[in-house]
């Protein structure tokens, strides 16, 4: 039996009993259940934690940790595992139990194959009906393109995270889209008529970025000829996106933490407090928590950002997401510039898929968008890609050679070039005919 095209069914047997194991792994087996056994609750934890399954399939009296602590463990820490329950000690007790903390079934031994087949696929049924009542319409994702199952917990999270007002941090490596999934958490929002307010932390100056976020009053330092509200002001009834926010000093992120905590901040040179509405949305490219443990941030404000957290996940780890966001960029760039349709010939998408792309989305951007302004055809193949795609059997040579080495080296390329033309090779070399010669002579050249 198979969830879809080459794609089995992961069943998780564990008993302590090595003949029971061996008899449902076999019969299981035989219907095309990918089987994995443990013989003991830890074990089956361990093996939980590493493969996604559809089905446990577990005894209830074991040494140490019984299966009710097992069952109980896998249906408050997974989603979507079927629990088939066995025991040889069949109890009204222990089945409701079992039943109440989310086992689907519950099977007695000595169970005929036939029951067993028929319970396995009757919690199966279920877990496909249970998955299918709680699947929702395609997710709007505001233009984030994905489909891989980092990018769904993306998703899921925005849509949860989107009608309320609860900070969140972003997290994630430069280029994955923090700005993307930050707009999409304001104009998903009630206050999407609101104003939405990108700051990039890392871009301003330390010693300008309380007169930038908080606003100034006419005089409050040289220069100041006039009052400005600064960007709080600016978002309020709407969202603040700070982004690169682990640039900030202590002394700022203590301004920022008083703005989350009580809503209300000083402008720079004011005495007065200035309540405001805003939601803000925080991003980092890097482990704040490190940051915290150095203490280069504060704990305090790190806990207040991290109350819903996303996580974006590199492009290197969103599998065939590479190919929806090539096809994308590829149509957005040729209806842009004009151009004819194009695409990529096997060979290029295959260097694409190996590339690592440390600088994820934002990278294969502009390599597309480069790539389509000088593609001299329809075809974009392995030499129109940088060279970095691309195997180069060249090895360059160290600066610790003779010169004389070098020098015939050089007139050697030369001649070459030039097809053994003497009166052109002199040319492009600088040098008379005679001393060429010489040099010929002098290195054992024949042309």
């Amino acid at each position: 039996m198979k969830k879809k095209e080459n794609v089995p069914i992961n069943v998780l047997v564990v008993d302590d009993s090595p003949e029971s194991v061996e008899l449902i792994k076999r019969n299981l087996q035989s219907k095309g259940y990918e089987i994995y056994t443990a013989h003991n609750v830890q074990s089956a934890i361990k093996l939980l934690d590493s493969v996604a399954f559809d089905l446990l399939i577990t005894d209830l009296q074991m040494p140490g940790e019984n299966g009710i602590e097992l069952v109980r463990h896998t249906s408050e820490n997974y989603k979507g595992i079927g629990i088939l329950v066995i025991t040889g000690f069949p109890s009204i007790q222990g089945a409701v139990e079992s039943i109440k903390i989310g086992a689907e079934e519950y099977l007695v031994k000595s169970f005929t194959d036939a029951e067993l087949f028929t319970a396995v696929e009757r919690v199966l049924h279920k877990m496909h009906k249970q998955a299918r009542a709680s699947s929702k319409p395609a997710l709007q994702n505001f233009g984030i393109i994905g489909h891989s199952e980092g990018m769904k917990k993306v998703f899921n999270t925005i849509n949860k995270a989107k009608p309320t007002r609860a900070t969140v941090l972003i997290q994630g490596e430069s280029g994955t889209g923090k700005e993307l999934v930050a707009r999409a958490l304001h104009y998903g929002g009630q206050a999407s008529a609101a104003p939405f307010v990108p700051v990039n932390c890392g871009g301003i100056p330390d010693a300008l970025l309380e007169s930038e976020l908080f606003g100034y009053v006419k005089g409050a330092f040289t220069g100041a000829t006039e009052t400005r509200a600064g960007f709080f002001q600016t978002a309020d009834g709407g969202t603040i996106f700070l982004d690169e926010i682990s640039n900030t000093s202590l002394a700022m992120q203590a301004k920022l933490l008083r703005v989350l905590q009580e809503k209300e901040f000083y402008m720079v040179g004011s005495k007065k407090t200035l309540k405001v509405n805003v939601r803000v949305v925080a991003a980092t490219n890097v482990d704040l928590l490190q940051l915290v443990k150095k203490g280069l941030f504060r704990e305090d404000l790190y806990y207040r950002l991290n109350i819903i957290s996303i996580d974006l996940p590199p492009l290197r780890e969103r599998g065939d997401d590479l190919l929806e966001l090539m096809d994308f960029f590829l149509s957005k760039y040729v209806h842009e510039l004009g151009k004819p349709p194009m695409k990529f010939t096997p060979k290029a998408l295959r260097a694409m898929q190996a590339y690592a792309w440390p600088g994820n989305v934002r990278e294969l951007q502009n390599l597309i968008h480069r790539v389509v302004i000088l593609a001299e055809d329809n075809s974009i193949d392995i030499p129109d890609l940088p060279e970095s795609f691309r195997f180069s059997g060249v090895r360059t040579k160290g600066l610790d050679r003779p010169l004389e080495e070098v020098e015939r080296e050089y007139i050697q390329d030369a001649l070459a070039a030039h097809k053994n033309n003497i009166s052109k090779t002199a040319i492009v070399l600088g040098i008379d005919r005679k001393t060429l010669r010489d040099k010929l002579k002098k290195y054992k050249l024949s042309v």
